[in-house]
């Protein structure tokens, strides 16, 4: 055997050896990346308008443009959540995910309404704990690839255990500190029933970009 064919399998063996080297760092950076992303959604709102059908539209009051125009403002972290499954899949998704809910719990009030220990009695902490099972799930879908299918399905079962869970959550705190039946309806009308739709509408926008985003990142690795 010659040098030059004793070289090959060294050359292949040291370029096999980088690529071990190179894929946990970009692993973790991405990691840290997602639970920053995850933060930074926390504390955006943004308004959507889009058409409606009034209620009022079969009485005999007159109508103006206004009446069939409907703004709500949303904060992105449901879409957040789906897009970090989406690129970092299941594993590495639920990491980022716990170490967004203990820097919250421990370190910095990166939670809408501060941080610390005590808030695990605030009524939305449930939707926050809620983020771990719906990244399992929809990160166990999109595992079989990102079909059209798949990226619909792990939406909705993304955001629906999000918001379950948030629910029972919820009932249960206000349970604990007396909440009345007010509190509990505006609260399950403001943060859910008014909000689910469009958070999966922009969870599935967030998927489709992060299926071009997992491509990038897996040539990067590759």
């Amino acid at each position: 055997m010659t040098d030059d064919e004793e070289m090959i399998p060294r050359i292949k063996r040291v370029s096999k050896e980088k690529k071990k080297l190179k894929i946990p760092v970009l692993n973790i950076l991405l990691v840290l990346f997602c639970s920053f992303l995850l933060m930074v959604a926390t504390f955006v709102q943004f308004n959507i308008t889009h058409f409606i059908l009034p209620f009022d539209i079969f009485s005999t009051k007159a109508l103006t443009k206004a009446d069939f125009l409907y703004t709500y403002s949303i904060i992105p972290q449901v879409p957040a959540v789906m897009f970090v499954v989406g690129l970092l899949g299941r594993r590495l998704g639920i990491t980022s995910i716990v170490i967004y809910i203990l820097t919250g719990l421990f370190l910095l009030p990166v939670f809408a309404l501060g941080g610390g220990i005590r808030y695990i009695l605030e009524p939305g902490f449930g939707y926050i704990m809620a983020y771990i099972p719906a990244v399992f799930f929809a990160g166990s879908i999109l595992k079989s690839g990102f079909s059209f299918k798949n990226i619909l399905k792990a939406s909705l079962i993304g955001v629906v255990t999000i918001h379950f869970i948030g629910i029972i959550y919820m009932l249960f705190i206000c349970a604990v500190k007396h909440e009345g039946w007010a509190f509990i309806k505006g609260w399950i009308l403001s943060q859910s029933i008014l909000k689910i739709a469009y958070d999966y509408v922009l969870s599935l926008i967030a998927l489709f970009v992060a299926k071009y985003a997992n491509k990038y990142v897996n040539y990067l690795i590759s």
